[in-house]
């Protein structure tokens, strides 16, 4: 029987809602929807889609590594803009993030995102 682990890191922003980090299942990990929260201040930082996409991933890092993933083991990942005009921006730096063997993405535009984010993500890791 595969058993259900909640994932949580210090190091990421603490849930701003009734849900987990990341919950793991067998070697498969599900990621939630993270926006670029700073997990020291608990707000939104400041600055452009470039910036916001940075610290994205960064909490998306620190939740990997609290379950022993990396982002190498990321196999799947949904990206909701707030304005799809600013892919070229948000692309630019997530290539930085997953240089060789990206793993399958949607990327769709969304009318609003929590506390007036740009970005949220989410991702399925398998190792």
């Amino acid at each position: 029987m595969t058993v259900k682990e909640v994932i949580s890191s210090n190091k990421a922003p603490k849930p701003i809602g009734p849900y987990s980090q990341a919950i793991k299942v067998g070697r498969f990990l599900f990621g939630s929807g993270q926006v670029p929260i700073d997990p020291l201040t608990g707000r939104i930082v400041e600055g452009d889609m470039r910036v916001q996409t940075r610290r994205v991933l960064e909490n998306v890092k620190v939740i990997l590594e609290a379950s022993g993933y990396s982002l190498r083991d990321v196999v799947k990942v949904t990206v909701y803009l707030k304005d799809l005009s600013l892919f070229e921006e948000f692309n630019d730096e997530y290539s930085k993030y997953f240089s060789e063997e990206p793993p399958a993405r949607t990327t769709v535009e969304v009318s609003n995102l929590p506390k007036g984010a740009l970005i949220e993500l989410d991702f399925i890791a398998f190792k």
